[in-house]
């Protein structure tokens, strides 16, 4: 199945972000219960913030950048442990709270047993990354403080198409894209496999190239390559678009590019293979210029098992 969560880049960002939390959550619950506890992850920023000492609920609210409706209901729960207690204020219009000796006791356990071990596995995966990642997450935390996301989506224009280049780390792009429509449609061929899985051995070293084209608000959402076949002869292949991106016209913008590209790069005869099932795509090369040609047929038909239409440029 596709992700669709991860293809739609940036614009699901923040479902991107409470799955991850989820999933992270899930595991610290396990190893809370596994000390003994009888605590939750969303108690942890409460219990660590009344470690220093005793607070209103609008500081605790604060102190994890919580809701206060969030903090009372979790302060709720934690009354019922005996984790918390009412503590003398000098202001009566604020309520105190501070731990129990239950819950300093509890407290220095989850420091002892829990947060360490939650922060060491935290790292492990960290240490894959590169850059700071807790220091981008500030940056982005701050960002959003100073305008949310409500505020830049009213000031945003959806829809702007980029392109751009190959280079090695849009590789797993240009082969998850191609990927999901061939085998949706048909089955990946080892001729597929050699070129999605060797990108620049396969399309750039010989002298081809491969476009991408970023959506704002979408990320990468479709690829398409040129690849040598002889002098002055390339095919235009592997061209795709994620399916969560159709409707931004991401394909005539691709194919108008790489006709372009094409003859940058000197091309004299620019061809491609495709199957009938392809109706949508046909029509656009067609309306882009492509003619069918039973030359091509011949000359380069039996590269692909599925192949059933040859096209040749023959100009707009």
């Amino acid at each position: 199945m596709v992700d669709v969560v991860a293809q739609m880049g940036p614009s699901f960002l923040g479902s991107r972000l409470k799955r991850l939390g989820e999933r992270m959550q899930a595991s610290a619950s396990a190893i809370i219960a596994q000390a003994g506890l009888p605590l939750q992850p969303g108690h942890m920023a409460i219990m660590a913030a009344l470690r220093i000492g005793p607070k209103t609920v609008g500081q605790l609210a604060e102190a994890g950048g919580t809701s206060q409706p969030g903090v009372t209901r979790a302060l709720a729960q934690l009354y019922k442990l005996g984790m918390v207690a009412d503590e003398p204020s000098d202001d009566q219009r604020c309520r105190m709270v501070g731990l129990t000796p239950a819950g300093f006791a509890t407290v220095q356990t989850i420091a002892t047993d829990v947060w360490p071990r939650v922060g060491m596995a935290a790292e492990e995966i960290l240490a894959l990354l590169d850059g700071d990642f807790l220091r981008q997450l500030a940056i982005i935390e701050k960002a959003l403080a100073q305008s949310s996301i409500a505020e830049r989506a009213a000031r945003a224009v959806p829809g702007a198409l980029t392109l751009r280049a190959f280079d090695d780390t849009l590789a797993a792009d240009f082969h998850d894209i191609n990927a999901e429509w061939i085998e949706a449609m048909f089955s990946l061929e080892q001729v597929d496999r050699d070129i999605l899985e060797n990108p620049r051995e396969r399309v750039i070293d010989p002298g081809g190239s491969i476009l991408f084209v970023e959506a704002s608000g979408f990320g990468i959402v479709g690829t398409c390559a040129l690849q040598k076949a002889g002098p002055g002869a390339f095919e235009l292949t592997k061209m795709g678009v994620r399916e969560t991106a159709r409707g931004l016209k991401v394909g005539e913008f691709l194919l108008e590019a790489m006709i372009a590209e094409a003859q940058d790069i000197g091309a004299r005869k620019l061809f491609l293979l495709t199957n009938r099932k392809c109706a949508p795509a046909i029509h656009l090369y067609e309306k882009l210029g492509f003619v069918h040609d039973a030359g091509i047929m011949a000359e380069y038909g039996a590269r692909y098992e599925r192949c059933d239409v040859a096209m040749l440029y023959a100009g707009a």
